[in-house]
Formats: structure tokens, sequence, C-alpha cells
């Protein structure tokens, strides 16, 4: 896969209006200001690719991304407390749309702020996804903000925060280092590379 060749594509701010899925998706979920944007700028080189920004809340669409031959899913951030019901509402409709629609939906890369313990809304996201049985993958993020002994705390401290942690596939990832990069792009190649059996399917 080129990882410099990435576009943006749409976005979309209700689920009855999210298009039909017709490649290999990732998609990125986690609590506002998580550093999704963040991440997809570094696994494409670019900054400005998806736009980051300081304010909690601020992506309300879902936004798709292509690069060859896979899409790019970036759901809105939740979680952020200031938020109006109504607008919390819409969110949930817009990921539960597009989670649940019948898409080729090869993971989903669940972020985790790596300095704190998982948020009541990180563990709802983890037990909803292990229910669906839907493949994830858990990246934890702010990894450069914390020092060496800090660090080795929170990864002692997870196996007993997030249930079956120890069986999922973690990546540590720094947005200051790049530390993470290089398995995340070798883990989605993997996943959406098919096989011409899978195409004929």
């Amino acid at each position: 896969m080129n990882w410099n060749i990435a576009e943006f594509l749409s976005a979309y701010g209700l689920s009855s209006q999210l298009p039909k899925g017709e490649q290999p998706e990732i998609a990125f979920a986690g609590r506002s200001n998580v550093g999704k944007s963040t991440l997809i700028n570094k696994l494409f080189n670019r900054k400005g690719l998806a736009r980051v920004s300081a304010v909690p809340g601020k992506t309300a669409t879902i936004n798709f991304y292509r690069c060859d031959t896979v899409t790019f899913v970036d759901l809105p951030g939740y979680g952020y407390a200031k938020t109006a019901k109504s607008e919390l509402h819409r969110w949930r409709d817009l990921i539960n749309g597009y989670l649940q629609a019948e898409r080729d939906l090869r993971a989903v890369l669940l972020l985790i702020d790596m300095r704190h313990p998982p948020t009541k809304d990180d563990l709802q996201m983890v037990d909803f996804l292990i229910d669906t049985e839907m493949p994830f993958a858990i990246v934890l993020t702010k990894a450069d903000k914390l020092n060496r002994t800090q660090r080795e705390k929170r990864l002692a401290a997870l196996p007993g925060e997030i249930p079956q942690f120890d069986e999922m596939n973690v990546t540590v990832f720094s947005a200051m280092t790049g530390e993470g990069v290089p398995e995340l792009r070798a883990l989605i190649e993997e996943i959406t590379v098919d096989t011409p059996e899978q195409d004929e399917v």
C-alpha cells in the first residue's frame, strides 16, 4: 500500500447519508480528543489530511478517506460531557448507523488515552465490539506524554482495567516519535489485502 497517496473523500453528519461501502474499510473510534485525526495524519505522512483540533468534540461527522483500495473512516469522538443531549443522540445514531450497517469493515482501531484508566465510554465500546464479534485492535495514544516509569505503570494496570486485554492486539502510539506507526500499517495491510478467492465472494 502506498501510504503517501491518501485523499479525503467526504463527511456525513447523519446515518441516513452514509454511502454503501464498496471497499475494505478500517474505522477509527475513541473518545473526544484522544488523537484519531493525529494518528490518521501520521499513518499517511500528512499534516493536514485530517483536521486536528484542541477542542474536544470538534469532529461531529464521520469522515471518509481513501488510500489505494482501502477506505479509512474517522468516527466522531464520544464522551464529551459539554455536548448537548440532542447532539449526543445524533452522534450515537451516526456511530451506530455506521457500525451496524453491512459493510466490508475489516477492523475498528479503538484509541484509548494511555495516560489514564479507560473511561466508562471506552469500556462500553470494548464491550460492544466484543459482543458483536467485530474485529478490533486497541491503540494506546499520548505515549509521548508519559515518562518510562509512568508508562510501565499504566501498561501493568491495563489488564485489570480492560476485560480480555491480554487477548487483544495492542499498539502503543506516539505522535511525537512515530512509535507504533509501522506496526499499525503492517496490521492494516495484513487484513485488507484480499486473495482472489475473497474478491469473488
